[in-house]
């Protein structure tokens, strides 16, 4: 697929068959979040793939989101190991691992696979969920799989603002 394709057509898809994703069309995905650019190329980021019964449970006590889902990505970052921006206020962490999620929300879309953002969850008590490590802090959760049949975008997916009410020359 195309990117500009891919970034036009793919949607957040909120109903899943119980198809699984393809091992090599998981890997697939896995490796272009492992491309991904990270500030002074740290690489915090860790994805842990859930698929097992008991981690869908998980999943599903702690969001109401993940639609049916056979795969799920829980996307974290080392909050010790990121980059500190001149002034200190700001650290890369989740700008790199919303980078790598990106990518793979991208590169499912090329694989074929449907996919849905979650942030709907307390990154906190994710983590402890799934007994991650301190230094390790929760971005978000990714559905991975195929849509049910009848699934498609939202209504208003192609509803977007034009560049010049999101886009300024300075």
């Amino acid at each position: 697929m195309e990117l500009k394709e891919a970034v036009k057509n793919r949607y957040s898809c909120k109903k899943y068959s119980d198809r699984q994703v393809e091992e090599e069309k998981l890997t697939a995905i896995l490796e272009a979040g492992r491309l991904a650019p990270t500030a002074k190329n740290l690489q915090e980021q860790h994805v842990y793939v859930l698929q097992s019964p008991e981690a869908l449970a998980k999943v599903d006590a702690l969001t109401p989101c993940r639609y049916g889902a056979p795969t799920v990505l829980l996307v974290a970052f080392d909050k010790n190991n990121v980059f500190t921006y001149p002034g200190g206020k700001r650290d890369s962490g989740v700008e790199d691992a919303s980078i790598v999620a990106t990518h793979m929300i991208l590169a499912a879309a090329d694989e074929g696979v449907d996919s849905c953002w979650l942030n709907f969850l307390d990154p906190e008590k994710t983590a402890e969920a799934f007994g991650l490590p301190e230094n390790e802090e929760v971005l978000m959760l990714l559905d991975l799989g195929y849509a049910a049949p009848g699934t498609g975008p939202l209504p208003n997916h192609e509803s977007r603002k034009p560049l010049s009410e999101t886009v300024s020359y300075l």
